[in-house]
């Protein structure tokens, strides 16, 4: 009997405790198709590391929601063939909910275990030489775009893309970013695409002065007492157009909503828990538009694509650091250090 397939897999033993395992390869039904992962960007799986919090679908042996890689498997009525470049967007949704259908799939209620579908033990993670999807969350990458790039239509760029597109962000608005990680650091590239005046309120020093490098016009820190007043004063003392946090931190939230001005709106990325807001002076007074929002909505993909496409230079800046999969320890260790922009891990030599 031949020897089963298996692939490397990221894995947890305990916080700050990681391995790489092997799982048998990933098996597909339906419309799923198998990816051969290429790329795979690092996102808030470091709260399982450091303190073994998982979000999404993370567990100790199934870890990352984003990627890019190449298509190895499809059913015989995909669009998709082997071959195909294509991003790997995050989550496992119904796709036939009003939600879903629409293409704000991040919001599906009703979403479903791949594991279950597929029959298989393997595939719902980044983190691993292939994974499975639903073909409709798959994304041709176009020529001439590295794997790189183009994962990070994903948490990266997409997130904030989807939130700026929703907001209207327009040339010569003043946008806020609240959180200066791996989300809100690709939002200053978003947003100097768009045209906008880009202001950026975070913590790290590091990630102040990367802020400021991708093209941010303002840049405070949030450890200043005077960091609203800056603001205020860079906008004329009317406050920001837009706010975007990527924080998931009541104060950083709270600071976005005390320098909205009037008639601003605010998106709140960042999933956290409670913040006291009071209605009549935070919203209905200033006729302040707040808005929840996760991922990159479908149909704002191919003017994702476009911003990536021209934004190759800021791009090559923002992913600071890459690693093999091998080497996962140490990238989660980078990013703990907050001395790093987007880290990516390479599951193949």
């Amino acid at each position: 009997m031949a020897a089963e397939a298996l692939m490397k897999v990221a894995a947890l033993d305990g916080p700050g405790v990681s391995r790489i395992i092997e799982k048998p390869l990933p098996l597909i039904a339906e419309d799923y198709v198998l990816v051969k992962v290429l790329a795979a960007p690092m996102c808030n799986e470091h709260l399982a590391y450091e303190h073994w919090d998982f979000r999404d679908r993370n567990r100790w042996d199934s870890l990352g929601h984003e990627a890019a890689g190449e298509v190895v498997d499809a059913g015989s009525g995909s669009a998709f063939r082997p071959g195909d470049r294509v991003v790997v967007l995050s989550g496992y949704p119904c796709g036939r909910c009003a939600l879903c259908t629409s293409g704000r799939y991040a919001h599906c209620e009703d979403t479903e275990d791949p594991l279950t579908v597929s029959g298989g033990e393997s595939g719902e993670c980044g983190f691993a030489q292939y994974m499975i999807k639903r073909e409709h969350l798959l994304i041709p990458i176009p020529e001439g775009m590295s794997y790189e790039h183009a994962a990070m239509a994903c948490c990266g760029m997409g997130a904030t893309y989807t939130a700026m597109e929703n907001m209207e962000v327009a040339e010569g608005q003043t946008v806020l970013v609240t959180g200066l990680g791996q989300v809100g650091l690709g939002a200053v590239i978003n947003g100097r695409a768009r045209g906008a005046r880009m202001i950026c309120a975070g913590r790290s020093p590091y990630r102040r002065e990367l802020a400021r490098e991708l093209g941010a016009d303002l840049v405070v820190d949030m450890t200043d007492p005077e960091a609203l007043s800056a603001v205020r004063e860079f906008t004329g003392g009317s406050g920001v157009d837009r706010v975007i946090d990527c924080s998931a931190q009541a104060a950083y939230q709270r600071f976005g909503l005390d320098a909205v001005g009037r008639g601003g709106q605010v998106t709140f990325l960042g999933e956290s828990g409670e913040l006291e807001i009071h209605v009549d002076r935070d919203l209905i007074q200033k006729g302040v538009t707040l808005h929840g929002s996760l991922d990159l909505y479908l149909q704002h993909a191919p003017g994702m694509l476009d911003v990536i496409a021209r934004s190759g230079a800021l791009i090559d800046r923002f992913i600071t650091h890459t690693f093999p999969l091998d080497d996962i320890e140490q990238a989660w260790k980078t990013q703990l250090t907050k001395e790093c922009g987007k880290v990516v891990l390479h599951p193949w030599p």
